[in-house]
């Protein structure tokens, strides 16, 4: 089930009416979980299923839905699945036979892919870069060779090294950089990465950053 990226207002009526009619709330984080319910005043049980214990919590939620338990599975903020716990326990879930029902909402990389200005007809999505060593680089020339839009996740400590890297591999391509999405500080930064390390040599961004970069070769498409 999606949930508000920022604002609170985003959760869909549809959602609500799930929350209030499950048995249990499988939740990444169980005190942001416990503010969204609050708002709305729904209280129903609520656990934590994060990545540390996402293998046991899975087989214990299979077997409360195998009992006939109706169980909603929410992330931090956005879709489940998505750069965050999830595909395991739908996994295991279809394995069993059990009706998976997704409610769509919010995600931060499609809101951040609208406001972006690049192309949103091909895009590949990479969540966040591994943190080091071969598998960076490896991910990095992959991003190099796509020819769709691309998008990532970043924090903001080492979001001038990501642009940076992203600058030496790809080339000066342009670029938005969506941050606090939904939130009272909301803002889109665009241009080419070199103008925008400019800017971060200048100013820190705080808060979620989602990268949306042009691909390869798409002004001759």
């Amino acid at each position: 089930m999606a949930t508000p990226i920022g604002n609170l207002e985003d959760i869909t009526i549809r959602a609500l009416k799930v929350l209030r009619k499950v048995d249990l709330i499988a939740a990444e984080d169980t005190r942001r979980t416990r503010a969204l319910l609050s708002r709305y005043r729904i209280k129903v049980p609520t656990v934590s299923f994060f990545e540390g214990n996402e293998q046991r919590r899975a087989e214990e939620l299979i077997a409360a839905m195998k009992g006939g338990r109706d169980v909603a599975l929410l992330c931090d903020a956005g879709t489940p699945t998505i750069s965050d716990p999830g595909f395991r326990l739908v996994r295991r879930a279809a394995e069993e036979g059990l009706r998976v029902v997704p409610l769509p909402g919010p995600t931060a990389l499609i809101a951040a892919l609208a406001a972006s200005g690049l192309p949103t007809d091909t895009f590949h999505f990479f969540g966040f870069l591994p943190p080091k060593g071969a598998k960076r680089l490896r991910r990095l020339e992959e991003i190099k060779a796509m020819r769709g839009s691309v998008i990532l996740y970043e924090s903001p400590r080492r979001l001038t090294k990501t642009l940076e890297e992203l600058l030496l591999h790809c080339g000066d391509r342009q670029v938005a950089l969506a941050r606090e999405l939904t939130k009272v500080h909301e803002e889109v930064l665009r241009g080419k990465i070199s103008e925008l390390l400019a800017t971060l040599r200048e100013r820190d961004l705080k808060g979620e950053i989602t990268i949306v970069m042009e691909g390869r070769g798409w002004r001759e498409r």
